[in-house]
């Protein structure tokens, strides 16, 4: 019954409320260093929080929410994800999609999935390609405007790569289908312009693919990418596997490598050294087994045996998932959580794993001043849940309670 109030709840609610809402935070975590404070109370005007703290007085016309034998956090964030994204998989490659569903129909998959989404607590999402013709920034564009209830979303537009996109073995007659998803950019000046077009057309950030073929992105023109995209005040995210093609990204100034799944470990103290970020889409082999992923038990244990040792090194990592299948029986949320068990297999301690999902999810997504935090003039993204995460972070996968922008998405009340 919770969870259908919940999905009323998120359809209904409103980017923020007009009254002051206070709440009674039993166990307050800060994420960024693992602390709790206890018997907090937390004010939210306008869909922002306005103060936090233990003596904090509460409005006599403000809206209570006992949350007081909870555990209370900022709402969890996804730093690589694909919302308007349903892969079929069996080797049926994307183009199949291009015959069958419009931009409409992407966009509407992609407001079915990222409501899913923010009802269990994903409160942010980094969507990183593959959305069509821009489906991705008119969900984002209704759900900024309170059309729709909905996780904050960022996104990078159509991704950019050398020629081909992510397509391969393309007879030439058929001509250039991927350019629905991608746009073609080789050498520098490509690079810019393809750069300019996307943001022209509303990206957040900029996603490059640098190692799908045979070629790859030079550190020269990965430096392009990294100047034009910061020049614009953006952030760089870069498709890329590991060797030479991923010592061009970090060189090059990428702020993040999204997958990195063959990143030896000079590669990693290199990304530590630079700041590079590792969005690692830590898939779990189930997933990749029921997606009939080739060699799936082998990728999958690679998977977590460099996300050991990047922690291990220290490099900054973001949670990210990068699921796009739907798996029978679950949603896009309950495989979000699935994720948990491999940082847990790796050895990735409950308060580093919530620091990823919040903290340096921010950092990465330049939204550190508004989201990621409990504090005064951060937005009101905020989750509770009855078990203690820092014990064991699969905790999250019983929160009860979501607020987005201030406005109550789901309650256990």
């Amino acid at each position: 019954m919770r969870l259908i109030l919940g999905l009323v709840l998120t359809l209904l609610a409103t980017p923020a409320w007009a009254q002051t809402v206070a709440i009674r935070a039993g166990n307050l975590i800060e994420p960024s260093n693992g602390s709790v404070a206890k018997n907090q109370i937390i004010l939210v005007k306008d869909g922002k929080i306005t103060e936090v703290g233990a003596g904090v007085a509460i409005p006599k016309d403000a809206q209570v929410v006992d949350l007081s034998g909870e555990w209370v956090m900022p709402g969890i964030m996804d730093a690589h994800t694909h919302v308007t994204l349903i892969e079929r998989g069996h080797g049926i490659p994307l183009s199949e999609d291009y015959l069958e569903k419009g931009k409409g129909t992407r966009a509407l998959e992609g407001l079915r999935i990222s409501q899913s989404l923010l009802n269990a607590g994903i409160t942010t999402v980094r969507d990183v390609g593959n959305e069509g013709n821009y489906a991705s920034v008119d969900l984002r564009n209704a759900i900024n405007k309170g059309w729709f209830a909905g996780p904050t979303i960022l996104t990078a537009g159509k991704i950019i790569a050398p020629f081909g996109g992510q397509s391969k073995n393309t007879p030439p007659d058929i001509g250039p289908f991927w350019r629905f998803e991608y746009i073609d950019a080789d050498g520098p000046n490509e690079i810019r312009h393809a750069i300019r077009e996307n943001i022209f057309y509303g990206a957040d950030l900029i996603k490059l693919v640098a190692d799908n073929g045979p070629y790859h992105y030079s550190e020269e023109e990965i430096r392009a990418a990294a100047f034009e995209t910061h020049h614009a005040n953006r952030a760089l995210a870069v498709h890329v596997l590991g060797g030479e093609a991923a010592r061009n990204v970090i060189l090059g100034g990428a702020d993040s490598i999204e997958h990195g799944w063959d990143l030896d470990d000079e590669l990693l103290r290199l990304m530590k050294e630079r700041g590079t970020y590792l969005a690692g889409t830590d898939f779990p082999a189930a997933h990749l087994e029921a997606a009939e992923y080739k060699n799936a038990t082998k990728r999958g244990a690679d998977i977590l045996d460099r996300l050991s040792r990047a922690h291990k090194i220290g490099v900054k990592m973001a949670f990210s998932t990068d699921a796009v299948f739907d798996l029978p029986g679950k949603t896009r949320a309950d495989m979000t959580w699935d994720y948990i068990g491999v940082w847990r297999a790796a050895g990735v301690p409950p308060a580093d794993i919530l620091k990823a999902m919040t903290t340096n999810c921010a950092e990465l997504l330049r939204i550190q001043r508004e989201r990621g935090a409990i504090a005064a003039g951060q937005f009101a993204d905020i989750v509770a849940m009855p078990e203690n995460p820092l014990d064991n972070a699969e905790s999250l996968r019983k929160i009860n309670f979501v607020m987005k922008n201030g406005a109550i998405i789901r309650s256990p009340m």
